[in-house]
């Protein structure tokens, strides 16, 4: 199991993907964005996974990343 964080545009995308995560089962929850990343909308959702579920990810996510420990981060994908 590996946790992630993904960042949008805006905070309506952000709600929306954190439904769609929550909806299947996944542990998920909605925070600010950490200082290390950029977003638009400044809301973040935080989760584990098996896998990066880019597909439960709305159309406005800004980037998906693989947390591997405090403050490091391994972008997986990027929407500019």
């Amino acid at each position: 199991m590996n946790r992630y964080v993904a960042t949008f545009h805006t905070h309506v995308s952000a709600l929306i993907s954190f439904r769609t995560l929550t909806g299947r089962g996944v542990s998920a929850r909605m925070a600010p964005v950490p200082r290390r990343l950029s977003s638009s909308c400044g809301t973040c959702v935080f989760y584990e996974a098996d896998g990066p579920l880019l597909d439960a990810m709305d159309q406005d996510v800004e980037q998906v990343c693989r947390i591997d420990g405090e403050q490091s981060y391994t972008t997986l994908f990027h929407n500019e």
